[in-house]
């Protein structure tokens, strides 16, 4: 692995650190596109901190957003998704 994909890498799970942004990754991936609205209801924190733990997966490229009216709509990255899955599938194949 080259030191600018360890870099891209290493800000893909950065941003996947937190349990809440796990959780909304999960959310968004299983989904074709999840309207922030719907996103809010399962966790017990407030609106912003949700809009600041989308932010931190739209900055890592892990999801891409497109308002509509007053909502913003998340769809996962698939390339971002797999490339984080086939770093785990190069250390299990290797194992």
């Amino acid at each position: 692995m080259s030191a600018e994909q360890a870099e891209t890498v290493a800000n893909l799970l950065k941003a996947l650190s937190d349990p809440i942004r796990v959780r909304l990754m999960s959310m968004i991936a299983a989904a074709h596109e999840a309207c922030v609205c719907d996103l809010t209801t399962p966790f017990e924190v407030s609106q912003p901190t949700i809009s600041h733990h989308l932010k931190v997966l739209r900055d890592a490229g892990l999801v891409d957003s497109e308002r509509r009216g007053t909502w913003v709509w998340y769809r996962a990255r698939r390339e971002a998704l797999d490339a984080v899955g086939e770093l785990f599938a190069g250390s299990l194949a290797r194992g």
